[in-house]
Protein backbone atom coordinates (compact mmCIF):
# COMPACT_ATOMS: atom_id res chain seq x y z
CA UNK A 1 0.00 0.00 0.00
CA UNK A 2 1.67 3.14 -0.97
CA UNK A 3 2.17 5.83 1.76
CA UNK A 4 -0.79 8.98 2.03
CA UNK A 5 1.19 12.12 0.53
CA UNK A 6 1.07 14.59 3.50
CA UNK A 7 1.62 18.49 2.29
CA UNK A 8 1.56 21.22 5.00
CA UNK A 9 0.86 25.02 3.66
CA UNK A 10 2.91 27.39 5.93
CA UNK A 11 1.57 30.63 5.63
CA UNK A 12 3.61 33.93 6.51
CA UNK A 13 0.67 35.22 7.73
CA UNK A 14 -0.70 35.07 11.12
CA UNK A 15 -4.12 35.91 10.20
CA UNK A 16 -6.88 33.23 9.87
CA UNK A 17 -8.93 35.39 7.33
CA UNK A 18 -5.28 33.83 5.44
CA UNK A 19 -6.32 30.19 5.79
CA UNK A 20 -9.57 30.32 4.32
CA UNK A 21 -8.18 31.99 1.22
CA UNK A 22 -5.59 29.54 0.59
CA UNK A 23 -7.57 26.91 1.41
CA UNK A 24 -10.13 28.52 -1.15
CA UNK A 25 -7.10 28.58 -4.11
CA UNK A 26 -6.34 24.82 -3.01
CA UNK A 27 -9.11 24.29 -4.02
CA UNK A 28 -9.81 25.83 -6.93
CA UNK A 29 -6.69 24.66 -8.07
CA UNK A 30 -7.60 20.68 -7.01
CA UNK A 31 -10.67 21.13 -8.87
CA UNK A 32 -9.10 22.44 -11.71
CA UNK A 33 -6.71 19.06 -11.98
CA UNK A 34 -9.95 16.79 -11.69
CA UNK A 35 -9.57 15.82 -7.93
CA UNK A 36 -12.24 15.11 -5.82
CA UNK A 37 -11.95 16.42 -1.98
CA UNK A 38 -13.43 16.03 1.26
CA UNK A 39 -12.79 19.53 3.44
CA UNK A 40 -12.53 18.75 7.21
CA UNK A 41 -14.35 21.26 9.75
CA UNK A 42 -13.77 22.29 13.21
CA UNK A 43 -17.62 22.51 13.29
CA UNK A 44 -20.92 23.69 11.24
CA UNK A 45 -20.01 27.80 11.24
CA UNK A 46 -16.29 26.78 9.59
CA UNK A 47 -17.97 25.07 6.93
CA UNK A 48 -20.83 27.08 6.35
CA UNK A 49 -18.18 30.23 6.04
CA UNK A 50 -16.04 28.19 3.78
CA UNK A 51 -18.91 27.34 1.54
CA UNK A 52 -20.08 30.78 1.11
CA UNK A 53 -16.52 31.62 0.47
CA UNK A 54 -16.47 29.63 -2.32
CA UNK A 55 -18.78 31.32 -3.87
CA UNK A 56 -17.41 34.83 -3.65
CA UNK A 57 -13.78 34.60 -3.45
CA UNK A 58 -13.05 34.87 -6.62
CA UNK A 59 -15.30 36.66 -9.28
CA UNK A 60 -14.36 34.41 -12.18
CA UNK A 61 -14.42 31.53 -10.21
CA UNK A 62 -16.81 28.44 -10.44
CA UNK A 63 -15.81 25.31 -8.11
CA UNK A 64 -18.84 22.89 -7.74
CA UNK A 65 -19.42 22.41 -3.88
CA UNK A 66 -21.76 21.49 -1.13
CA UNK A 67 -22.25 21.01 2.52
CA UNK A 68 -22.16 17.26 3.27
CA UNK A 69 -25.29 15.77 3.24
CA UNK A 70 -26.93 18.48 0.98
CA UNK A 71 -27.22 18.52 -2.68
CA UNK A 72 -27.17 16.57 -5.20
CA UNK A 73 -26.84 13.15 -6.07
CA UNK A 74 -23.44 12.15 -7.00
CA UNK A 75 -22.20 14.95 -4.79
CA UNK A 76 -19.79 17.50 -6.90
CA UNK A 77 -16.11 17.73 -6.66
CA UNK A 78 -15.42 19.49 -3.20
CA UNK A 79 -17.83 18.58 -0.12
CA UNK A 80 -17.35 20.12 2.86
CA UNK A 81 -18.17 18.59 6.53
CA UNK A 82 -17.89 18.22 9.81
CA UNK A 83 -17.43 15.78 12.55
CA UNK A 84 -18.41 12.88 10.70
CA UNK A 85 -16.74 10.72 8.21
CA UNK A 86 -17.44 11.46 4.23
CA UNK A 87 -18.96 9.09 2.25
CA UNK A 88 -17.40 8.22 -1.45
CA UNK A 89 -14.43 10.04 -1.49
CA UNK A 90 -10.78 8.76 -1.48
CA UNK A 91 -8.54 11.42 -3.18
CA UNK A 92 -7.82 14.33 -1.03
CA UNK A 93 -8.41 15.46 2.58
CA UNK A 94 -8.24 19.59 3.36
CA UNK A 95 -8.14 19.21 6.64
CA UNK A 96 -8.65 22.67 8.77
CA UNK A 97 -10.01 20.71 12.14
CA UNK A 98 -7.42 21.15 14.99
CA UNK A 99 -7.47 17.15 14.82
CA UNK A 100 -6.32 14.17 12.52
CA UNK A 101 -9.32 12.62 11.87
CA UNK A 102 -9.83 8.15 11.91
CA UNK A 103 -10.50 8.03 8.75
CA UNK A 104 -7.65 9.56 7.00
CA UNK A 105 -6.59 6.65 5.81
CA UNK A 106 -8.84 6.23 3.22
CA UNK A 107 -7.23 9.13 1.31
CA UNK A 108 -4.25 9.14 -1.13
CA UNK A 109 -3.50 12.65 -0.09
CA UNK A 110 -3.84 15.16 2.72
CA UNK A 111 -3.21 19.48 2.91
CA UNK A 112 -3.28 21.22 5.79
CA UNK A 113 -2.68 24.84 6.55
CA UNK A 114 -0.94 26.45 8.89
CA UNK A 115 -0.66 30.52 9.81
CA UNK A 116 2.15 32.34 11.38
CA UNK A 117 0.49 31.71 15.19
CA UNK A 118 2.18 29.93 17.50
CA UNK A 119 -0.93 27.81 19.01
CA UNK A 120 -2.05 26.92 15.43
CA UNK A 121 1.62 26.11 14.81
CA UNK A 122 2.29 23.77 17.62
CA UNK A 123 -0.83 21.86 16.50
CA UNK A 124 0.76 21.72 13.18
CA UNK A 125 3.77 20.11 14.53
CA UNK A 126 1.89 17.55 16.43
CA UNK A 127 0.14 16.65 13.67
CA UNK A 128 3.36 16.38 11.35
CA UNK A 129 4.91 13.87 14.02
CA UNK A 130 1.86 12.17 14.26
CA UNK A 131 1.76 11.75 10.51
CA UNK A 132 5.27 10.39 10.40
CA UNK A 133 4.84 7.87 13.10
CA UNK A 134 2.14 6.89 10.48
CA UNK A 135 4.41 6.35 7.71
CA UNK A 136 3.09 9.20 5.74
CA UNK A 137 5.00 10.74 3.35
CA UNK A 138 5.73 14.55 4.58
CA UNK A 139 6.28 17.96 2.46
CA UNK A 140 6.04 21.38 3.69
CA UNK A 141 5.65 24.67 1.35
CA UNK A 142 6.19 27.86 2.45
CA UNK A 143 3.50 30.74 1.12
CA UNK A 144 4.15 34.21 1.38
Amino acid sequence: MPSIRVDFYLLASNQNDARWLIACRLLEKAYAKGHKVYVLCNNQQDAELLDELLWTFKEDSFIPHNLQGEGPEPPPPIQIGYGREPRGFNDILLNLANYIPDFYPKFKRIMEIVINEETDKEQSRAHYRDYRAKGCELHTHQID
